[in-house]
């Protein structure tokens, strides 16, 4: 039993390396361990003991979710906890994810977890969602497919080709990072989305000076141009809360500004 589960948890090792295109050499330096020992652990010849697990995992910047599945391989008992949002363990965590998404107000912003499925917003989200489709806006709410369906808000979003690229980069390098089969089969449903050719003219990429990538929607007000920017929690040891991201949109010019400002 012991040389089996040695053998998982080493085929694990040196899969996860070379995802993180790390040569034995490589890692064995950062873990500060011999590359024979590394070798041996990834072919199963010796039995990882637990704090050498974690001392890999950490250096390979394994997700706290895949740690304790190396954990579980290896025969011992995982370290991370993975709480629900309402547990009462978390409840000043889910506090400050309120408090940043309502003061973003006017603007738009929203947390999302590992999957991207909507965990809360705040109210400037709903206004952008008119029209769309009842059953994209069903819990649970997947934001990318929100985005990108085309009853989503792909046909109101002016330059669909730039951003579309864009969320489909942010997942691809999401999926070299977690190795996670329902991102896997996410990104190949987004794929398979058709892509309207747009009469507009498309953006003008020079007028970001190729600093950031907008999303132009459509509205009633107007087309209300956007930035992203990502907040996540500072060295969680919680599963919940180190796959949680905060997605909060600023105003890419002035006219966007002004008109959520009033609109408010």
């Amino acid at each position: 039993m012991a040389r089996s589960s040695a053998v998982a948890v080493g085929g694990m090792v040196r899969e996860w390396r070379q995802r993180r295109r790390l040569s034995q050499l490589d890692l064995a330096l950062e873990a500060e361990i011999s590359t024979r020992h590394l070798s041996f652990v990834e072919t199963g010849r010796a039995r990882p003991s637990r704090d050498m697990i974690l001392r890999l995992a950490e250096r390979l910047d394994i997700p706290l979710r895949e740690r304790n599945v190396l954990l579980t391989a290896a025969g011992y008992a995982s370290v991370f906890s993975e709480r629900l949002l309402d547990d009462p363990a978390l409840q000043a965590p889910r506090r400050a994810v309120d408090l940043v998404l309502a003061g973003h107000e006017p603007f738009p912003a929203l947390a999302v977890n590992r999957h991207w499925c909507l965990i809360a917003q705040n109210k400037a989200v709903a206004p952008l969602l008119t029209g769309i489709d009842a059953a994209l806006v069903t819990p649970p709410v997947n934001v990318l497919r929100l985005s990108l369906h085309p009853r989503g808000l792909a046909p109101r979003i002016a330059n669909l080709p730039e951003w579309r690229a864009h969320l489909l980069a942010r997942l691809r390098r999401q999926i070299d990072v977690t190795a996670d089969p329902v991102l896997v089969d996410l990104i190949r449903e987004l794929q398979a989305y058709p892509v309207p050719i747009s009469r507009d003219r498309p953006p003008d990429p020079s007028q970001y000076a190729g600093v950031v990538v907008p999303i132009q929607l459509r509205t009633e007000v107007g087309t209300l141009s956007f930035f992203s920017t990502t907040t996540v929690f500072g060295t969680p040891v919680d599963i919940t809360l180190s796959e949680i991201a905060l997605e909060s949109f600023y105003p890419a010019d002035a006219a966007t500004a002004q008109a959520l400002r009033a609109a408010r």
